[in-house]
């Protein structure tokens, strides 16, 4: 085992050798392979290409080196194009925190069956006075950023499960074709619909919030940014949003049994499994896990 295995569960590491094609005695070569790669594109600025960093993008790509460097230019290029996107990229930035508070995203604490992180979003609960869509998603983007410094997660990955009931149409108007597209490169999306039932084929409702349900108890809004803010959290910076959401949970909780019948159904979830945005030439050799990283 390398160094840069250190901290993974002999359990991981099997899953890695089965599902990602991760072979310990190579590893250094496979990086240095796709490092070796980079002088191929002089147009974009890689503002890192440690080992560690690397191995993201092999993880993601199963190994196949040639798709894991095409993935790192197209990360890289990204944020040069986006460059107002990953300005003062940290929770303490005014917008980022703003949206953290508002829950935005929530974080489960405890991993599903299968080892993944699950992030959360509830749509209607965002404030268009309080919140841009590109603060929300700026939050989003920190958030696993954050996550995928667990290299448990790079191999298990992440599941985003986004709340549509109640969402207006006044919130839909401000979603414009280029901020979507912004905001779905680098995910994969498999839409739901109406039925928890095939919500919960993906994930076992023990591992889920009442919200979605689950067996957990209603999801605490402020769980993650507290996390990300420690000592710069403070309630009284939450928003009033702590109102509505008793509300939303206390009668989604009295009506918890009607609502989730199938047939009673009346709440939408998008369940989100990052990765980068799937082209056309995307084949086999592709691993859907979120490649973000720190500068």
């Amino acid at each position: 085992m390398t160094h840069l295995h250190a901290g993974l569960s002999p359990e991981t590491i099997e899953k890695a050798r089965l599902e990602l094609n991760e072979n310990p005695d190579v590893l250094h070569q496979d990086i240095q392979q796709v490092r070796d790669m980079i002088i191929t594109r002089p147009d974009i600025g890689f503002l890192r290409t440690d080992d560690a960093f690397i191995l993201r993008f092999l993880r993601a790509r199963k190994f196949h080196q040639t798709d894991a460097f095409r993935l790192l230019a197209q990360y890289f290029q990204y944020r040069q194009m986006n460059l107002d996107m990953f300005k003062n990229f940290k929770a303490d930035d005014p917008g980022i925190k703003r949206a953290l508070i508002d829950g935005f995203p929530g974080v489960l604490e405890n991993r599903d069956h299968y080892g993944r992180k699950i992030l959360l979003l509830f749509a209607a609960n965002w404030d268009q006075s309080r919140n841009s869509f590109i603060d929300i998603l700026r939050a989003i983007l920190l958030s696993l950023e954050v996550l995928i410094e667990d290299q448990e997660l790079q191999i298990n990955g992440f599941i985003l499960i986004i709340d549509w009931s109640n969402f207006s149409f006044k919130q839909a108007s401000k979603l414009t074709p280029s901020i979507l597209k912004l905001a779905i490169e680098g995910l994969q999306i498999f839409l739901h619909g109406n039925n928890l039932n095939s919500l919960h084929q993906l994930i076992h409702p023990d591992c889920l919030p009442s919200e979605f349900g689950g067996t957990l108890p209603p999801y605490d809004m402020g769980t993650w940014a507290r996390t990300l803010l420690g000592p710069d959290y403070s309630d009284e910076n939450e928003y009033t949003h702590t109102s509505y959401n008793a509300m939303h949970v206390k009668h989604a909780s009295s009506n918890l049994e009607r609502e989730c019948s199938p047939k009673r159904m009346k709440r939408s979830q998008s369940v989100v499994e990052p990765g980068m945005l799937k082209h056309e030439d995307q084949n086999e050799n592709e691993n859907t896990q979120p490649l973000l990283a720190l500068d």
